[in-house]
């Protein structure tokens, strides 16, 4: 198994939380999975920005993005050299910690 430490998001994670996933999911699916409600308009097809995260550790071990991931991530707020889409990243067996931004496209709003 591996472990995704998920920093504190204020409104999907507020405490932060470590999950542990098997080798082959994607970091969507494991949050999701987890009770973490992370946005996934597009239903996990690759065609929206709303599952955006910062890998902060253990980018390297993740699956290569592909060149219409690279594309929609140009679109993303908070775009970062470590962010993906986590619907289609893929967990390997290197532990990760990532991080859920503060604004989506679906998303802009302070919380106060």
């Amino acid at each position: 198994m591996t472990q995704i430490v998920v920093l504190p998001h204020s409104e999907y994670c507020p405490e932060g939380a470590v999950v542990e996933v098997s080798p082959g999911t994607s970091i969507c699916e494991a949050l999701l999975e987890n009770n973490i409600p992370i946005e996934h308009a597009c239903d996990m097809v690759c065609a929206c920005t709303t599952c955006h995260v910062i890998v902060k550790e253990g980018f390297q071990s993740l699956n290569a993005p592909d060149e219409n991931e690279e594309d929609l991530l140009d679109r993303a707020w908070g775009l970062n050299p470590q962010s993906r889409l986590s619907c289609q990243a893929i967990v390997a067996r290197e532990n990760l910690v990532i991080e859920i931004p503060k604004y989506t496209v679906n998303h802009a709003k302070e919380n106060h």
